[in-house]
């Protein structure tokens, strides 16, 4: 069956799914194989959980009439959503960058919802998997799609824009994050700009923040579309505070790195001319979640837990923000960050240097990589350890900064801080 074929299947009611956890009546399943584990498995669960129909690449799962058997359950799935994006009328947005990629898309889709039928990536599905089940979570009357786009390596962003097509882009950044993967910080500007090469090839517009050197660069071949100049930021203690013309706009992020994730969802809302009231109430009205920015209460603690990623640009301005909050007790607890290759322990021990520098009341160290550098503060090697230090040591009237990458799990350390 080819894909035409099977797009008549799947446009019947648009439902495409790769989790049996999450299958809905009417779904084609599409049973991938990983390096621990295999679809193709799964099938009879995810035909008595409502599935139609399983996409299958092996050939002893068969089910008559319920399964097509096809070379490569991946690649049927990548070119199905490159079909549909044939068919969608939908404007598509495409979304990358070192840092603050979903927050920006989040608000984003929260403004420019206001006005459109949008649809965006759930959660981060940003990769050659998740980019495809986005698009094919998308229905004809999905006016705009904002698709967000990771990447780890040279030449993955020019194959998602293959697949997503898409209108419009922004970068949000530069930063280094995955330089194991792409072989250094010019391996990431040359990666994330292969987003400017699609939108230049066919001509298409790019948002950029003018006062980001790097990307004005690498889109002078481009048609843009600036930051508005009027756009001003107020003070952050510790909320960002916006104000666009006469209207002030006070969100629930900290840092000012969050400024230009919510000028980059200003610029778009204007762009598609969603009203500044409208635009002012979607930002207002978004709250971080899912680990990242959050401020958390508890009984004696203040925590701002920033743990579902990390990279060096991300903890640089994650400390330098921490120090300006007014609060009279600060300390930081750090966790590794991954994918650093070779400049690992440079990265690491400069961390170290610069949180040391800010002479927090506290600040501590978890993971093999910090654990190995130089400081005068606490380190310990694992989660472990961390736990049962501060099981011993019960923190009060602290503010309590906790960043890490996503392989650490630091917000498992909110079960220990009251």
């Amino acid at each position: 069956m080819g894909i035409k074929e099977i797009y008549k299947l799947y446009s019947k009611y648009y439902l495409a799914d790769t989790d049996t956890r999450s299958i809905r009546k009417h779904t084609l399943f599409f049973a991938l194989k990983g390096a621990n584990f295999n679809g193709n498995k799964f099938v009879a669960t995810a035909l008595e959980g409502g599935a139609d129909f399983a996409i299958i690449d092996e050939v002893e799962f068969e089910v008559p009439n319920k399964t097509i058997l096809v070379p490569n359950v991946l690649e049927t799935l990548q070119e199905l959503a490159k079909y549909h994006r044939l068919q969608l009328k939908a404007t598509i947005i495409a979304l990358t960058g070192s840092n603050g990629k979903t927050t920006t898309k989040e608000l984003i889709h929260a403004v420019l919802s206001e006005k459109y039928n949008t649809t965006a990536t759930a959660g981060n599905l940003n990769n050659h998997i998740g980019v495809p089940l986005t698009l094919l979570s998308m229905t004809p009357n999905t006016e705009i799609g904002i698709v967000e786009m990771g990447a780890n390596h040279q030449k993955e962003i020019e194959f998602l824009c293959t697949i997503a097509a898409p209108d419009f882009g922004y970068v949000t950044n530069f930063g280094k994050a995955h330089l194991e993967g792409f072989g250094g910080i010019e391996g990431v500007i040359k990666g994330k700009s292969e987003l400017y090469s699609f939108l230049h090839v066919h001509d298409k517009m790019a948002f950029i923040n003018p006062k980001d050197a790097l990307q004005v660069e690498k889109t002078k071949q481009l048609k843009t579309i600036s930051f508005p100049s009027d756009l001003i930021f107020l003070d952050a203690n510790p909320f960002v505070q916006i104000a666009l013309g006469d209207i002030g706009i006070l969100s629930n992020l900290i840092g000012d790195y969050n400024y230009t994730n919510i000028f980059a969802a200003i610029t778009m809302g204007t762009y598609f001319d969603v009203e500044n009231q409208q635009i002012k109430k979607a930002i207002e009205n978004y709250i971080p979640s899912n680990n990242r920015s959050q401020i958390i209460e508890k009984e004696s603690n203040q925590i701002i837990l920033d743990a579902y990623n990390a990279n060096p640009s991300s903890m640089k301005v994650a400390l330098e923000n921490f120090s300006k909050i007014k609060k009279a007790s600060k300390m930081v607890i750090l966790g590794d960050m991954f994918e650093l290759g070779n400049e690992s322990n440079t990265e690491h021990q400069e961390i170290i240097n610069l949180a040391d520098a800010f002479c927090f009341s506290q600040t501590l160290y978890v993971g093999a990589h910090f654990y190995k550098a130089q400081t005068k503060n606490k380190q310990f090697e694992n989660f472990e350890a961390l736990k049962a230090y501060l099981i011993e040591n019960t923190l009060e009237n602290q503010s309590v900064l906790i960043k890490g990458s996503r392989g650490m799990q630091l917000e498992r350390l909110l079960e220990f801080i009251n």
